[in-house]
Formats: C-alpha cells, sequence, structure tokens
C-alpha cells in the first residue's frame, strides 16, 4: 500500500471507531450491536485487519467462536476495548476502567504457597464477634478511600461487576459480549470475583487471616440482613429499610409484600432451598445453567436453579423500592455497590461447595479452559481459568462448618397424590387443556395457564423398570421472552388441584423463573430447565403419561413475558 493510501486509512479507521463507539453505547441490545460490528468488518480495510483486528487478537478462530476444526472455544475475556452498556433497560452506564487495562502486564494465576498461606475461615455473618466486625470496618473505609485510578478502590471493585454483568467486554474470537449471568459461568466467575477481593481486603489493614464473612440466609438464624451492614463503611443509603432486621429474608420475593409471619417464612425458605439445591439440582446444568461457550455456537441464556432463586430474589429484596430497578442490590450494575454484596455471595460460593460435595466434577474442557482478569491486592493484572478455582482448599479458604437444615425440608404433597390423580383424570373428561406448544407467536403470561405435557415414552418406561436413578426427568419451558424493563417472576407447578393452596412449601412446585434484566441480555430468549424426577415419584405421577403444568405470575410484569411453550426431556445424572 503506498504511503498516501495508508495515511487515508488510518485516518479512515480513526473516525469508523469515533462513530462505532457512540454507536455502541446506545445499542440496548446486544444482537443489535453484534449486527453493527459484523457491518463494520466489512468497512475497515482488509490490509488493516478488519473490525476483529481492533477487537481480537489473531488466532485460528473462526467468527462463529470455533476453531478451524469446528470445535467451540473457551471465553475469554477481549481487553482491548471497554464499551458503554445498559445497566437496565433505559439506563445507560460507562463503568469501564480509566485506562485500558492491556497497559498493564498480565501475569498467570498461582496458587498460594501451603507452607507460607494460612486457611482463612469464611465465618457465619452473624457470629462475627466486635473485634472481627472492626477489622472488616476498617478494611471498607481504607478501601473507600482509595482513588479511582487504584483498582484495589472500592469504586473499582463494584465497577468489576458492572463490567462483567452488564456487556462491557467482548468475547476473544467473537463480536459478542462476555456475560456471568444465566450460564454456567455464574459460580466461577463470582468464586474468582470475591477471592481477590477478600485479598485486597487484608492486605489494606496487614491482616493475612482476614476472611469475609457469608450470610447464611438459608438457615433460620441467618435469615435477616446481618446488623453491622447498618453502621459505618458498610452502610448503603440504597436498601429497603422495611427489610433490615429482625424482618425475615424473603427467598420467594415478588416484590408485593408476603403477609407471612416470621415462622410461616422460615419453613418457605427452607422448602425453597430444598428444591433449589437438592431435588431441582439433579444435574450440573440444572444447577448451574446452561453450557455458554464462544461465539453464537457457544451462546445460551438458561440460568441454573441459585441464581434463579435465591440468588436473584435476595438481590430486589435488599435493594431500595424507591429505585426502578431497586437499586443498588436490585440490579447488577449497581448491586455491588453494597456492602452486603460480597456477604451474599460469599454464602452462594459456600452452597456451590455443598452442592459440589455430593455431584461429579466438571471435566468440560472449555468450562475449565475459559478465563477471566482480576487485579489483586499487589495491582496487578491476573489471568485466571475455572480450573484454578475448582478446589477451595487449593485456594487456602473454608467455610465455618453449619448444619444445613434445609435438607430435612424435603415439601409434602397439598392434597394426597391419589385423590389429586383420581381428580385431573376426572377433569380431563370434561375439560380440553391448551397443548404444550404455543404456536408462533407464543402465549403471553399475562393471568395462570394450565397445560397438558406428555412425557416422553423412554421415561416411563425406564421408570417402569426401575432404571429412574440413572436419568433426570426435565421439564423445559423454552421460548421466554421477556419484554418488561423490570424483576420477572413466575412459578411452575405440576398436577395442582387445589390452585388456593400453591407455594414453594408444597410439592407441587417444580421451580421458579426469575429475571433481572440487564444490558448484555435484552432482548434474548430465555431457556428454563426444571428437574422433576423426585417431584413425580413423591406425587405418584412417576409413570403417568402425562403431566399437567401450571404457570403462575408472580409479578406484574408478567404481561410482558411471551413463553413459546413446554416439553419434558431426559438426560442422564
Amino acid at each position: 500500500m503506498d504511503p498516501q493510501k495508508w495515511i487515508l486509512s488510518i485516518i479512515t479507521l480513526i473516525c469508523i471507531l469515533g462513530a462505532s463507539v457512540f454507536m455502541l453505547s446506545a445499542m440496548d441490545s446486544s444482537s443489535i450491536r453484534t449486527e453493527i460490528i459484523g457491518q463494520l468488518n466489512r468497512v475497515v480495510p482488509d490490509g488493516l485487519g478488519g473490525w476483529s483486528a481492533v477487537f481480537t487478537t489473531p488466532t485460528t478462530a473462526t467468527k462463529s467462536g470455533e476453531n478451524q476444526k469446528g470445535k467451540l472455544l473457551p471465553v475469554q475475556v477481549n481487553l482491548t476495548t471497554c464499551l458503554p452498556t445498559f445497566g437496565r433497560p433505559g439506563k445507560p452506564v460507562y463503568c469501564c476502567p480509566p485506562r485500558n487495562m492491556l497497559d498493564d502486564p498480565i501475569v498467570d494465576f498461582e496458587f498460594p504457597d501451603p507452607t507460607q498461606t494460612p486457611v482463612l475461615v469464611r465465618r457465619f455473618a452473624h457470629r462475627l464477634d466486635e473485634e472481627s466486625i472492626a477489622k472488616y470496618e476498617k478494611a471498607v473505609s481504607i478501601m473507600r478511600s482509595l482513588p479511582y485510578s487504584d483498582p484495589r478502590s472500592f469504586t473499582r471493585q463494584a465497577n468489576l461487576h458492572c463490567q462483567y454483568c452488564t456487556g462491557s467486554f467482548l468475547q476473544q474470537h467473537s463480536t459478542l459480549p462476555v456475560r456471568v449471568h444465566k450460564t454456567w459461568i455464574f459460580f466461577p466467575w463470582h468464586r474468582m470475583y470475591l477471592y481477590f477481593h477478600e485479598k485486597i481486603l487484608g492486605n489494606l489493614i496487614g491482616d493475612e487471616n482476614f476472611a469475609i464473612p457469608f450470610w447464611p440466609w438459608d438457615l433460620p438464624e441467618g435469615m435477616t440482613l446481618p446488623a453491622f451492614y447498618l453502621n459505618g463503611s458498610f452502610i448503603n443509603h440504597q436498601r429497603d429499610p422495611t427489610h433490615f432486621p429482625p424482618a425475615v429474608a424473603d427467598l420467594d420475593f415478588q416484590l408485593a409484600p408476603g403477609g407471612s409471619t416470621p415462622e410461616e417464612q422460615t419453613d418457605l425458605n427452607l422448602a425453597l432451598m430444598y428444591n433449589q439445591m437438592v431435588s431441582g439440582a439433579k444435574t450440573a446444568e440444572l444447577f448451574m445453567g446452561c453450557a455458554y461457550k464462544t461465539g453464537e455456537g457457544g451462546d445460551c441464556f438458561g440460568p441454573g436453579t441459585m441464581e434463579r432463586a435465591p440468588h436473584n430474589t435476595i438481590h430486589k429484596w435488599v435493594g431500595s423500592e424507591f429505585h426502578t430497578g431497586r437499586e443498588d442490590m436490585g440490579v447488577f450494575y449497581s448491586a455491588a455497590r453494597d456492602p452486603s454484596f460480597y456477604a451474599h455471595h460469599s454464602n452462594i460460593d459456600r452452597l456451590w461447595e455443598v452442592w459440589r460435595s455430593t455431584h461429579p466434577e466438571m471435566n468440560d474442557p472449555e468450562f475449565l479452559d475459559s478465563y477471566m482478569y482480576f487485579h489483586d491486592e499487589n495491582r496487578r493484572l491476573v489471568r485466571i481459568r475455572f480450573r484454578d478455582v475448582m478446589d477451595i482448599d487449593m485456594l487456602r479458604y473454608r467455610y465455618e462448618d453449619v448444619e444445613n437444615t434445609w435438607l430435612a425440608a424435603r415439601p409434602k404433597p397439598s392434597v394426597p397424590p391419589r385423590l389429586a390423580r383420581r381428580e385431573i383424570r376426572e377433569r380431563e373428561e370434561r375439560l380440553e387443556l391448551p397443548g404444550s406448544h404455543f404456536g408462533p407467536t407464543g402465549r403471553v403470561l399475562d393471568s395462570p395457564v394450565t397445560v397438558r405435557v406428555v412425557r416422553p415414552r423412554e421415561v416411563r418406561s425406564r421408570t417402569r423398570r426401575g432404571k429412574e436413578q440413572q436419568l433426570e426427568e426435565i421439564l423445559v419451558v423454552e421460548g421466554i421472552d421477556v419484554k418488561a424493563d423490570d424483576f420477572v417472576k413466575f412459578d411452575v407447578y405440576v398436577n395442582v388441584v387445589n390452585g388456593t393452596i400453591m407455594s414453594p412449601k408444597y410439592r407441587e412446585f417444580v421451580g421458579t423463573f426469575v429475571d433481572i434484566p440487564s444490558g448484555s441480555s435484552v432482548g434474548k430468549k430465555i431457556t428454563l430447565k426444571l428437574g422433576i424426577s423426585e417431584a413425580l415419584e413423591d406425587l405418584e405421577a412417576d409413570q403417568d403419561r402425562a403431566i399437567w403444568v401450571t404457570l403462575l405470575p408472580r409479578t406484574e410484569n408478567c404481561n410482558k413475558v411471551i413463553v413459546d411453550g413446554l416439553r419434558v426431556e431426559f438426560t442422564r445424572k
């Protein structure tokens, strides 16, 4: 290329980049943003490597996120640029660092030396003594005092969550944003985040034994917001004051006041926890979420049991009722501004460890080789893979031992199963239920809907032969299109005959859909998968040809939710 054409190309590229950043910042849909980037690939001169040269490093990857052999790649973060995005629909945010992160040298994560590093013990927040609370408060106070230019500062730490939860960074080898919600990335990413946050806090006060506490809202003794979060540097003014102690946390929160007594709320919480941790979480996909990999071929939107509730519901329960999205905790872009966020996620991390103790290890190489970046206590930019955080013994921390009382909270049917099945057979003779596929336009959830879903013959035959332990039956709610701009929740029930007593306290409840819209997922259809084998066994419906499924709207915004249909599938446990 002669010098004049080269200079002209550079000027053209600068203009395109400037205009593109402006356009991308206005995009409320990642799909639209992806299309624009795709068009830019045709505009930027080939001699400059195209738009992909701006967003990715040279690799053998295709635009779809596959290698030359057609295999999907692990999710990797492209730090070349950080984009403006939307914290929630209609709320533009810019939570990027003050300078390009690639200006910092990158080091690969190394495990702490077990001969030099003590094992940190994350403790039950409500049991912390005054000295421990004082140390924690001092660490947060120092962190708040650091300038924004320091990656250890409180605002920079909070904005990390904003960046990864709203799609500020794109994937390597793809024009899609990195997302850490609604997929199997949810657990390992937040574990990494807490790990480095904890190290920074300890370093700021010179205490190598410092550990963040966990807020065990799943246990009766821990179902109130820990009182120390109402004092000192822990204060956040964007919380719902009606949910301060002694209010019992509502793990099934649906915006409207529940009206339950503390004892009733506790019982409901325990029953919900049993479903989300045990009966509805028999496989990794059910518990952790869908398998998310690079590019269009690896993209998915399917949150696991714990992310939907109680993770999402606690976020909303804590947040302020005076803000559209119940900021701060109620929306992901602002959630980490509240110090209670870290104890909340410490408990999520503890529960992942509880689940992992009774389930097979994850061995998918694309999962294990996915990596992210975090600044450590020494301001170094660290590249860390998911395989690095699968063993907390290697990370040198553990959790205080507690009794998980929800393990004994297996719900019972609201109506004796034989009576319920007889009633269902009688109703089938006189009622014509709609089919489980709602056609090209789908079904709006502006009211409860009950459908008859036929179970695959193979599931029923294997159940009869006593091989049900090898399979998990899964109810799939397909094509959930959330057009609302805020919190959406609907519950799913099987074989309900008394609609006046529908609650997670009863066995007919098989799961809940809870969505908090964020910039990187608006406009994407979501898949809800619910494990139902144990529930059908308890309802004595495990050999029936079909089941009745009821979708019960729990928030007003469900009138802006469209569902494509329902079906049953099965998978190996």
